[in-house]
């Protein structure tokens, strides 16, 4: 029997098709938007710069501004929302006037300064007011220069797309030059692609990406699944021997993420990819061999990976990672601690974490989450092999998956049918 599951859309496009709608020229409107946490702080964001949000349906209509937005009266507050708040830094520089933003305790420690001091090369006053280069930020601007500028993108690719999404409304084209190397490669590939989406094309050569003075067209656009939400289901299927469909992850998706269906068949699961989904068939048993891998593509899938890992013969080494430090928690250090809490062989390395499995009996215990909901959803798919393994706050997964526990009870459910026949 195949478990059919769908997830919800993908909060990396929403939150990209969010911005460019919002600057583009006319209206647009966003079908299978992910309505989460993150994506309420993000329109709540843009309105404060005047954008017009009709969100009250299932498909989003956003008046285009055509680039000129309007100073906020008050702070924005982003919470924890990463992506939201530095997309939100450069969209400030269109601005004619003061913006600061601001977020919880944890984004007061999320880097911020690569960015800024990219918008000062671009003519814009934008500094981190505890001088921390974290927010909270303050960004004053009457427009945003064209020209070269210079990013490090080496903490978060998050930088190199906030900018992209934004240059087209500077003065002139602007050619952005990295200064050292560039982590998550394909989430700037998501932003590239919803920019040609709505008629934007940016120009790629070795190192540096040009993006001309044009602007974006307003249109009807339908974001596809979410393949890092997707990611916990084909990891149940990977860790209990079954099949399970995502049917509305595409075959060809966007999302780089989507790459841990082949991750999985490299530790011996069956792959299929079709019209009708994405299908993941573990192996019998749930025996799965363990891989040395360079996840510096793919870093929100490692704590899936790595739990996932605890499942397979012998020792998982995931690198590259060192960027999962600064996301909503210290991913590598919080992945490892609760998997050596629930009985699992795990250690940190500088740049991510070594497992060892299979690991049995595993010891039921409270997870803590760290306010984090892949930390959470994560390790949901450990609570299938195991009885008794609870969460400190469920409630964490509403940032980017809100009725993520009611389809993993679908999920179980099935599961167990599935056993039982």
């Amino acid at each position: 029997m195949t478990v059919e599951i769908t997830v919800p859309g993908s909060k990396s496009i929403t939150q990209r098709a969010l911005v460019i709608a919002a600057l583009a020229k006319g209206e647009s409107t966003l079908s299978s938007a992910l309505d989460s946490d993150d994506t309420k702080l993000l329109r709540n964001g843009l309105r404060q710069f005047g954008v017009e949000i009709l969100d009250s349906t299932q498909t989003w209509t956003i008046q285009g501004t055509e680039g000129k937005l309007r100073p906020p009266v008050d702070e924005i507050y982003m919470g924890n929302n990463g992506t939201g708040i530095r997309f939100l830094i450069s969209m400030a520089a269109l601005a004619n006037g003061t913006t600061i933003l601001t977020g919880s305790k944890r984004m007061e420690e999320r880097p911020a300064a690569p960015l800024l001091n990219a918008l000062v090369e671009l003519g814009v006053t934008a500094f981190s007011i505890q001088e921390t280069g974290c927010p909270p930020v303050r960004i004053t601007s009457s427009g945003l220069r064209g020209g070269p500028v210079h990013l490090s993108a080496s903490i978060s690719s998050q930088f190199l797309s906030s900018l992209l999404l934004t240059a087209p409304y500077a003065s002139g084209p602007v050619s952005i030059f990295l200064d050292g190397p560039l982590v998550s490669r394909p989430y700037v590939d998501i932003t590239i692609k919803v920019m040609e989406a709505f008629g934007v094309r940016v120009d790629e050569s070795s190192n540096s990406f040009t993006v001309p003075n044009v602007s974006y067209i307003g249109r009807h656009f339908e974001i596809e699944a979410d393949a890092s939400s997707a990611s916990y289901f084909l990891a149940a299927a990977a860790v209990t021997g079954k099949a399970v469909r995502i049917k509305n992850l595409p075959p060809n998706p966007i999302q780089g993420d989507a790459y841990f269906a082949d991750i999985l068949a490299k530790m011996g699961c069956s792959v299929e990819r079709g019209d009708n989904g994405t299908l993941v068939q573990g192996p019998e048993g749930g025996r799965l061999k363990a891989l040395d891998i360079d996840m510096g593509k793919w870093p929100d899938i490692v704590p899936t990976l790595a739990v996932v890992a605890a499942f397979a013969e012998g020792e998982t080494k995931i690198t590259n990672v060192a960027h999962l430090r600064v996301k909503e928690t210290d991913r590598i250090k919080a992945v490892v601690t609760e998997l050596n809490r629930i009985g699992v062989q795990a250690r940190e390395l500088e740049d991510g974490l070594v497992v060892k499995g299979p690991n049995q009996p595993l010891k039921p215990i409270v997870i803590n989450t760290y306010d984090d909901h892949r930390i959470a959803m994560s390790f949901a798919v450990a609570g299938l092999r195991m009885d008794g393994l609870n969460f400190d706050d469920k409630s964490v997964v509403t940032k980017s998956f809100p009725d993520f526990w009611q389809r993993w009870e679908r999920l179980q459910k099935a599961l167990k049918q599935d056993k039982s026949r």
